[in-house]
């Protein structure tokens, strides 16, 4: 079945400054159309091939019979080898076809029964051509486990739970959300205990915790199996494996499951940027050869990562990565990606030691890297194909244009991107300008700067500001005195005053105003303070950064939980106004004198006063629809650590007479480092 025919019109509707780079983008629709024609003619199309796991590692029919296949070219030999055979590496032979691939049947011990026990060890024993024996845990093992005692080594492990242990799903995948408020978390730390939290923890504490908050999807992070704890889950070895350390297969199911029961879209924070460099427990020189699933030489490694760099080119490489996300759909009934690292997929120099000034021969010149752009565009293309409701995310930080248009469009088909530069303003804000410094004009174009017709995801500060050499906002704006005074007992100090005011404002204007999703970090929305930094040699292998301090914020005499009621209540509030998938907030105030914002979006007027001594009264505010307004929200009530000079339900009608650009005005009483939300 053939690709519709790329039409140069539908990119240049969009953009017709891309005119010049037609010929660069239609060669590679044209290389994707290969690609996709390719997988329809020899391999059953997008279905069958993205199933590579039902052919490829363990599979186990319903009379107990067990065939393994492995893909190793390089080897002249294979043995399969575990606890099942006493790891006698002679009495398992696997058998070689003409593409490579090692096959093995082992026929039922009993009508029904399994030759291999469920969750015994497994590993691949090869001969290379020099003669060298070389072992490995399979490369599309479902479950790996690490004794630390032992060894950092992971170890396969067969799972085949009986059909009573296996987890049943009760709730069908929700639909997909209209507009995505994302919770950014990671299993491991969301226990205040210092140690490893579970799946089991999860599910049971910290999803109530999002569902009440008003987050509509979860990102999970480190969910691929990843040997090194302190890589953050970004240094994969077991990519079909859910990692261990936080409990079973059955269990990461049943969270999967829970969220969907409460409405809740889960995505996976899937790594296909690279991998781990492990030979032992991963796929570097799984064959013995340097360029089985990875680019040779230097190609292959990616200098800063220490990591090893996929060939995209390679027909099984394809077949591994695309059923590694059908594979997440289908087992653990993932709802979508938000791929990591796709900036250094794009490019050849892998955005090292490049800055991108937004130049269009950066995307479309010698620096990109087609041949992983086509794989991003077969990756989105199949599963939207197969699944219309699901959600991509590309963290990008180049800016590529038609990142977020369809395939069939010209585009690479993200859903989203992440809008990278919005974080990395308020720290540069927060660590070298007073706050008579700021200008609004900057923070305004920076926020609103996107693609058209391509959808962001705007967050204030994610996973990457919180890591070690870094603080949150909230550290960043309270330091020390976050330990000392952020008691309803203690005074209030200008500090902590100016912390809790400006932590709401950065966060509502960045939710209503940054993009067209919003994200948010785990325990930045009461912020958390300090720093993450997972157990490591160079801290003594300590949990106390690698944990999140639910305590605080379930304190009541702890002024967190201001911080955290007002990030519920501007989710609640966008669920019911809608602003998120509201077209772009027409600003019309940028004042850099009074530190003032003001902008429409949704039939909402947001105001915001960052001065940090004036007030206004009777400040003149410009908005285009007639009528009565009243105060919905603001971040002054006595509930969310405000000081209550403002109360919600204050009514304001306009008068009809222009002002900046708008039809009518009204005049609101603003006081410094505060913000409000109008409403009819």
């Amino acid at each position: 079945m053939a690709t519709t025919a790329f039409d140069p019109q539908s990119v240049l509707k969009l953009d017709g400054y891309l005119e010049p780079f037609i010929p660069a983008i239609a060669h590679r629709h044209e290389r994707f159309q290969k690609w996709k024609d390719t997988i329809d003619q020899y391999e059953g199309g997008y279905e069958k091939f993205t199933r590579g796991f039902d052919k490829m590692g363990f599979n186990v029919k319903e009379s107990g019979e067990l065939v393994y296949r492995e893909w190793a070219p390089n080897v002249i030999e294979a043995q399969l080898i575990g606890d099942f055979n006493q790891w006698n590496r002679v009495s398992h032979p696997l058998k070689k076809n003409d593409f490579g691939v090692w096959e093995i049947t082992l026929p039922p011990k009993a009508p029904g029964v399994c030759a291999i026990p469920h969750d015994s060890k497994v590993k691949l024993s090869m001969i290379t051509p020099s003669g060298a024996r070389i072992e490995r845990v399979p490369a599309w093992i479902q479950r790996v486990t690490q004794d630390l005692t032992f060894s950092p080594a992971y170890e396969g492990r067969f799972w085949n739970p009986s059909a009573s242990e296996r987890y049943q799903f009760k709730n069908s995948r929700p639909p997909q959300p209209r507009a995505i408020r994302i919770y950014e978390a990671h299993v491991g730390i969301s226990t205040s205990e210092h140690r490893v939290g579970t799946y089991k923890e999860f599910t049971k504490d910290t999803l109530p915790r999002i569902h009440s908050l008003g987050y509509n999807t979860i990102q999970l992070m480190a969910i691929m199996e990843h040997p090194y704890y302190a890589s953050f889950g970004y240094q994969v070895t077991s990519f079909f494996a859910a990692s261990s350390r936080y409990g079973t297969p059955e269990e990461l199911r049943e969270l999967v499951d829970t969220a969907h029961g409460m409405g809740i879209t889960v995505l996976l924070d899937v790594v296909h940027s690279h991998a781990s460099k492990n030979v032992l427990d991963g796929l570097n020189a799984f064959d013995g050869s340097d360029h089985q699933y990875f680019h040779e030489g230097s190609k292959g490694r990616h200098e800063l990562w220490d990591s090893r760099l996929f060939n995209y080119g390679s027909h099984e490489v394809l077949r591994f990565l695309l059923s590694n996300l059908r594979f997440y759909m289908e087992e653990y009934k993932f709802d979508g990606f938000r791929f990591d690292g796709v900036t250094s997929m794009m490019y050849v120099h892998h955005g090292i030691g490049t800055g991108f000034s937004g130049g269009y021969p950066e995307y479309f010149g010698p620096g990109a890297d087609e041949e992983a752009i086509v794989y991003l565009m077969l990756a989105n293309d199949a599963m939207h194909a197969l699944y219309p409701s699901v959600i991509t995310i590309a963290e990008d930080v180049s800016g590529m244009p038609l990142l977020c248009i369809p395939v069939s469009q010209g585009g690479i088909g993200f859903d989203y991107r992440l809008s990278m530069a919005i974080p990395d303003m308020w720290i540069k804000l927060l660590k070298h300008k007073t706050d008579d410094e700021w200008d609004m004009g900057n923070i305004v174009h920076t926020l609103t700067d996107r693609r058209y017709g391509e959808k962001s995801v705007a967050y204030a500060e994610s996973h990457d500001q919180a890591l070690v050499g870094d603080k949150t906002l909230a550290f960043w704006l309270m330091d020390k005195e976050m330990y000392t005074h952020m008691s309803d007992l203690t005074p209030m100090t200008p500090i902590i005053a100016r912390g809790l005011s400006l932590h709401k404002m950065i966060r509502l204007l960045v939710h209503s105003l940054g993009g067209e999703g919003y994200l948010n970090f785990e325990g930045n929305e009461f912020g958390h303070p300090e720093w993450l930094d997972f157990p490591r040699e160079g801290n003594n292998n300590s949990f106390q950064h690698a944990r999140r301090q639910w305590n605080i914020v379930d304190d009541q005499l702890l002024r967190y939980r201001y911080l955290n009621d007002f990030d519920a209540a501007i989710n609640h509030l966008e669920e019911e106004y809608k602003w998120l998938s509201a077209p772009q907030a027409y600003v019309s105030l940028k004042h850099g004198g009074d530190k003032m914002i003001a902008y429409e979006r949704s039939g909402l007027l947001f105001v915001f006063n960052f001065h940090p001594t004036k007030s206004f009264t009777d400040y003149r505010v410009g908005i285009d629809e007639a009528g009565e307004y009243r105060i919905i929200l603001t971040s002054d009530e006595k509930k969310f650590g405000g000081f209550e000079n403002i109360s919600c339900g204050g009514k304001f009608t306009t008068t009809p007479m222009e002002w900046n650009g708008r039809k009518n005005w009204l005049q609101v009483y603003i006081p410094s480092r505060t913000c409000l939300v109008l409403g009819k």
